[in-house]
């Protein structure tokens, strides 16, 4: 996972779960995707591990996955 370097910040209208931000952030490709490298223990939420794909993501959340990181970014 990446500890430095740029956070791409990612627009999310309403919730979002932690294996729809994946893909909706270019993380992952497919949603099959998602559930296998958070099973896996590859992503983090605000540097921490995290295996539960349905987590509900807020505002300012950093999820990080193959050295990439995006900001969950509520609008207004």
């Amino acid at each position: 996972m990446a500890d430095g370097g740029a956070i791409r910040d990612v627009d999310v209208t309403g919730t979002i779960r932690l294996g729809q931000f994946l893909k909706l952030a270019g993380l992952v490709e497919h949603g099959a995707d998602a559930k296998d490298v958070v099973a896996s223990g590859e992503v983090t939420v605000n540097g921490r591990a995290e295996m539960r794909r349905g987590r509900q993501l807020v505002d300012q959340d950093v999820v990080a996955y193959a050295g990439e990181r995006a900001r969950v970014v509520a609008p207004g």
